[in-house]
């Protein structure tokens, strides 16, 4: 007769999975507050925790390990397949997040459908949403597939047991907050259901090399809800973005095993559900103004995807002691050293104006690069002067001034010069190739852009 193991109490953080014997206000580990929650939990022996297939397992030489069967599977167009790295890996499992509303369950609906018709059978589970509700959404996206299964369960083990007894080749879960597993004594989208429930689906999808998708809920800052250690399960982060009242969403790729990552790849919202979109950057420009004072062109960096991206800056004179400083798409303090720069080294008095700062069709840039472009913008609204239209700006702004090199310029001015643009402003230690229809001006400084911008203006 076996004894059963006393069950001990602890208590888990549920952000970072740090555990204490006791409960405390903060956590020591990561310091969010008000953040542990207690969990009873079963000791289980060795041989439970140990892999079934543990003992058929061995060590293979590198040269001697088959590839054949892991090639890559087609996904929904080249954008999706452009941040997975070229396609779907056969066993390979991939969480997505986003915020609630940004469209995971139309694009991963979409994906299915597409991999149904194309590639083999695919099975959409949903903790959230009836069986009902996945047609009616299917239905509006004019969506029809014969090996589309769909299955509304949140127990992990009923989710398993289907899987295995249907064998599909793909797998939506959505959402792994939302599903759990009766052994473990916690609620659902606690650490240890999560953690343990991402386990049991990752070991399945290598086991019977399935892929997987998961949709994890984000927290208010952005993050995905529930500890860090599942993205380290994983093996790809993806991560949905956008503004809820703009069309446009970029899917961001952070982690991936199987390809580069910092990928990008840009949809459209639309009636009919997510829409790719294979030239951005013509696309944010099409309603550009050209010539009104205040908007600028530059070329910003989305992973190895350069992107034309317009920046409008406003300036309106106040009377108030503490003017205001306001962006969309750009970092504030960034924003408050050009205006420091500006003053101080141009010579600009801003102390007396609003200064209001938008990154067109609701992207969201943090490179250097655009420092240039933004602080332009600026001085072109505060003078009333426009800058002129077929010009794009690249640089980075130091303290004093001056203009520093960025990378991968010439991948960013090729794209510009597809477009239609004839000059460029960049810093003078930039190393680049001459490019064909574009005539690329090196500057020291940001006091010789605004010179060279007040000057053809004059000239018009």
């Amino acid at each position: 007769m076996s004894l059963m193991a006393k069950p001990r109490t602890t208590f888990v953080c549920q952000q970072c999975g740090a555990r204490q014997a006791r409960w405390m206000g903060r956590c020591p580990d990561c310091g969010s507050w008000d953040s542990f929650v207690e969990q009873i939990e079963h000791r289980t022996s060795a041989a439970h925790t140990r892999g079934a297939s543990g003992s058929a397992n061995h060590p293979a030489l590198l040269r001697d390990v088959a590839t054949g069967g892991f090639e890559r599977l087609s996904v929904l167009g080249d954008e999706f397949a452009r941040v997975l790295g070229g396609g779907l890996v056969p066993g390979s499992v991939v969480l997505i997040g986003g915020d609630p509303g940004i469209g995971k369950s139309t694009l991963l609906t979409q994906v299915g459908a597409h991999f149904a018709d194309r590639v083999g059978s695919i099975l959409y589970v949903s903790a959230e949403e009836s069986a009902q509700q996945l047609k009616l959404r299917a239905e509006r996206l004019k969506l029809d597939a014969e090996q589309f299964y769909v299955y509304s369960e949140t127990s992990l083990d009923a989710i398993l047991e289907q899987i295995r007894h249907i064998h599909p080749q793909l797998v939506i879960v959505d959402s792994i907050q939302t599903v759990y597993l009766e052994e473990v004594q916690s609620a659902a989208g606690s650490v240890s259901q999560v953690r343990e429930g991402a386990l049991r689906l990752l070991r399945m999808a290598k086991e019977l090399s399935i892929a997987m998708f998961l949709v994890g809920h984000v927290t208010k800052e952005g993050a995905l809800a529930g500890p860090r250690v599942l993205e380290h399960i994983v093996d790809a982060v993806l991560y949905l973005e956008g503004d809820r009242f703009h069309q446009y969403r970029l899917l961001r790729g952070v982690k991936n095993r199987f390809g580069s990552t910092n990928e990008v790849g840009v949809f459209e919202m639309t009636q009919d559900g997510m829409r790719e979109v294979s030239n951005p950057s013509q696309v944010f420009l099409a309603e550009r103004s050209a010539g009104t004072p205040g908007s600028t062109v530059t070329v910003t960096l989305e992973g190895t995807r350069p992107l034309l991206v317009e920046v409008q800056a406003l300036t309106s004179h106040t009377n108030n002691a503490q003017p205001r400083r306001t962006t969309n798409g750009f970092d504030l303090s960034r924003l408050l050293m050009l205006i420091a720069v500006l003053s101080k080294r141009v010579g600009l008095p801003l102390f007396n104006q609003d200064i209001y700062v938008n990154i067109v069709g609701g992207l969201r840039v943090g490179e250097p690069a655009v420092d240039l472009a933004v602080a332009t913008a600026i001085a072109s609204s505060y003078r009333n002067q426009r800058v002129d239209p077929e010009l794009v700006l690249l640089g980075e702004i130091g303290l004093s001034g001056e203009l520093r090199s960025i990378s991968q310029i010439e991948r960013r001015l090729s794209e510009a010069a597809k477009l239609g643009f004839r000059r460029a402003l960049l810093p003078t230690f930039t190393q680049n190739s001459p490019i064909e229809g574009l005539e690329a001006r090196p500057i020291r400084s940001l006091t010789e852009v605004v010179e060279i911008v007040t000057r053809s203006h004059q000239q018009s």
